[in-house]
């Protein structure tokens, strides 16, 4: 892929673990609109380095259901899992500028710090406590690959949310880059992805809004490109927490395809009154004129 990151180039990209339900609904359209809306791409990537929870009948779902509510994509679909040399190299970059380190500690070890020591909660997780990070495992042990955060404070502007801030040190941690047995961090291909696509600005939901600091360290680091970004509303479930696969959420159903986009932009803040002959088509012409109106770029 050849970068280029003078024109708007937005993407989707879910993780094939099922198909998509309402909460995914809102970030596809949510970025349909806005690539739309700056008369820019919009491109689909399939996020599926972790082969174990990767479904191949959830791909095909996937792209059932983006073309049964109108959220046509523009290319070829990319497929994470195939890009691993990409990563490789990233890897290889990253270790030679000493902001890398192997780390051979166990979840049982980690388990047993907390209960021992207390365990520090971090804006994504359990903050590492930095065993490996002064003294490296050995090249000949099981290891993962750890990235060495910056021990300062990272600001990212949201387009929605307004300043994202984070001390990385303190408040994330080193995260592992790839596991001991192998699969690519979500971090390090999603940043490497969006560079190599080209991707101007990112639109997803807003339970990603606490990675985009670290995400943009670690494009510094590598010297790639940094996108703007904006994170949208969720959509919780009827006991409150974000609707998600893994909380079984129900499936989107292509044959209300109306009703469930006019869901997803009343979430978006979107006007959704009705009319007799609507359709998907004619819904999103009005709706990328009134994004263009709310959030369209200086």
């Amino acid at each position: 892929m050849t970068p280029s990151h003078s024109t708007y180039h937005g993407r989707f990209a879910p993780t094939p673990s099922g198909p998509l339900h309402a909460g995914s609904l809102v970030a596809a359209l949510g970025s349909f609109l806005d690539a739309h809306a700056h008369g820019g791409r919009w491109s689909l990537r399939i996020d599926d380095t972790d082969r174990s929870r990767s479904r191949p009948e959830a791909i095909d779902a996937i792209l059932d259901q983006l073309h049964a509510h109108g959220l046509l994509f523009d290319g070829e679909v990319i497929f994470q899992g195939r890009r691993t040399e990409c990563y490789e190299a990233a890897l290889k970059r990253l270790e030679a500028s000493g902001r890398l380190y192997r780390c051979h500690c166990t979840r049982a070890r980690l388990r047993a710090w907390a209960e021992g020591h207390g365990q520090v909660l971090g804006a994504i997780g359990p903050v590492y406590p930095g065993f490996c990070r002064k003294q490296p495992a050995a090249a000949d042990e099981r290891h993962a690959w750890r990235f060495r955060v910056g021990d300062h404070r990272r600001d990212v502007a949201d387009r929605r949310l307004g300043k994202l801030s984070q001390q990385l040190a303190t408040e994330v941690g080193d995260p592992v880059l790839r596991r001991a047995d192998g699969p690519i961090a979500y971090h390090l291909a999603n940043v490497v992805d969006d560079h190599e696509m080209g991707i101007t600005q990112v639109v997803r939901g807003e339970d990603l809004a606490p990675l985009t600091p670290l995400h943009v360290e670690l494009a510094e680091a590598l010297g790639l490109h940094v996108p703007g970004y904006l994170h949208l509303p969720l959509v919780n479930g009827p006991d409150g927490r974000k609707l998600s696969k893994t909380n079984q959420a129900a499936p989107l159903d292509n044959r209300h395809a109306i009703d469930n986009l006019r869901d997803a932009a009343r979430v978006l803040g979107l006007d959704t009154a009705s009319a007799s002959r609507d359709t998907a088509a004619g819904l999103l012409e009005r709706w990328i004129a009134e994004w263009r109106g709310r959030y369209a770029l200086g």
